[in-house]
Parts: structure tokens; C-alpha cells; sequence
């Protein structure tokens, strides 16, 4: 079962590294959604990506409940 879990793993990162090298701003909107905090200034910055961890979090857990429900 790990073993089946860790190449499921492996096939969707080489999925979505293949799609990053070849069209590099289909995620562009990531990060910039409204919710997400963001705050620069000249001596730094601070970034807390609120709503995008939560659409992350929401996807991910409609995936593992499609694929490992009993």
C-alpha cells in the first residue's frame, strides 16, 4: 500500500514539474489571490498565503477521498 501511495506521489509531482518547465504561468495566479496577506517594505517582506493553502487543502482532500475511500 506505501509502496502504491509513494509512486502515485511520484507520477503527479513529474506530471506537474513537466508543466511548470513547460508553460511556466499556468500557475502564475497562485499566491496572488485575494486572502492571501502580503506585506513589503524596503527592509523586508512578509507573505501568508491564506487562500491559496486553503483551495490547496481543499483539492487535496477531494482527491484522497476519491482515491482511498472503502
Amino acid at each position: 500500500m506505501h509502496g502504491k501511495i509513494l509512486i502515485i506521489a511520484g507520477v503527479v509531482l513529474l506530471v506537474i514539474g513537466t508543466l511548470l518547465h513547460w508553460f511556466p504561468n499556468l500557475f502564475a495566479w497562485f499566491g496572488r489571490l485575494p486572502g492571501d496577506i502580503r506585506i513589503e517594505r524596503e527592509s523586508g517582506g512578509f507573505y501568508f498565503p491564506v487562500m491559496s493553502m486553503l483551495i490547496v487543502s481543499i483539492a487535496l482532500t477531494i482527491l484522497v477521498n476519491f482515491f482511498f475511500r472503502r
